[in-house]
């Protein structure tokens, strides 16, 4: 798989954490003026993540750009300019509950968080390195009100140790027609549930849509297990050199690794195809 622009593109969509931005936290300015060159040349830039909608804010004014993101693996489309949800899809109860019994009983000393349309609620264990966090409810999560009021975008299920694959092979097959398993390789060993159906591709597609632009007119950047839905929906794919081996076998291209400007690298070839100076 070469690392190289691969041909016409009209829709930019990538990842966040471990593509464009690494472990400091801190986006390169290659990167930014990279990404920030993209409406010059007239292609729309997704950012399209695991993470939650009040994560975003920060991203944005590092990158400095306005416009719409996919977050929550999919299940919100968030204005980075107003900073407001414009649309959310949600985890109903029910699903939610049965999937949670079903964990606790697999995955021994599992411990749960939800992320939902005004915040993080998670029991008490559960493990954050997030500075200032206020989560909106802190209980066990049968019993929280975030749990039956029809806002949860995600739910987490984190383990003190354990190996993320392992913990998606045994949950996926268990609780998939409840909802939607997959892992982002955080740190922590760390499962991520979406509403039943919904992934990073759907949300993509439903941008896509909006834009009036087709999945073979797509390029997608990521690194993790879950990128791999809107790696396999577009048109063309990269993954970056620090990636899961998965994502590596379904890209259908790859680039150097977050922390050498990968996506960058592939930004600024398609904008000297256009005619403009990265």
């Amino acid at each position: 798989m070469p690392r190289t622009y691969a041909g016409p593109v009209t829709l930019v969509a990538t990842d966040i954490d471990g593509t464009i931005l690494p472990r400091t936290g801190i986006v390169s300015e290659r990167t930014k003026r990279a990404l920030g060159s993209l409406s010059d040349a007239g292609v729309p830039l997704v950012l399209v993540t695991a993470r939650p909608p009040r994560w975003l804010d920060a991203v944005a004014e590092q990158l400095n750009i306005e416009g719409t993101a996919v977050c929550a693996n999919g299940a919100v489309q968030y204005d980075l300019g107003t900073r407001r949800i414009i649309d959310a899809i949600t985890i109903p109860a029910e699903p939610l509950l049965e999937a949670v019994a079903l964990l606790r009983g697999a995955l021994p000393g599992v411990v749960f968080a939800v992320e939902t349309t005004s915040g993080i609620a998670m029991e008490e264990d559960f493990p954050t390195s997030e500075r200032g966090l206020d989560p909106r409810e802190v209980a066990r999560i049968e019993a929280m009100e975030s749990a039956r009021d029809n806002s949860v975008i995600k739910l987490l299920a984190a383990l003190e140790v354990g190996d993320h694959d392992e913990m998606l092979a045994i949950a996926e097959p268990l609780v998939g027609h409840l909802v939607e398993a997959s892992h982002s390789s955080a740190e922590v060993p760390l499962l991520e549930f979406a509403p039943s159906g919904v992934t990073k591709a759907s949300g993509l597609a439903r941008m896509a849509a909006h834009f009036g632009v087709d999945p073979a007119d797509v390029i997608a950047f990521g690194d993790a297990p879950n990128d791999l839905p809107m790696l396999a929906w577009a048109g063309t794919s990269y993954a970056v050199a620090n990636a899961h081996p998965d994502v590596v076998a379904v890209a259908t291209h790859s680039t150097a690794s977050v922390d050498e400007d990968g996506v960058a690298i592939i930004v600024e070839e398609i904008l000297v195809a256009r005619g403009l100076t990265p």
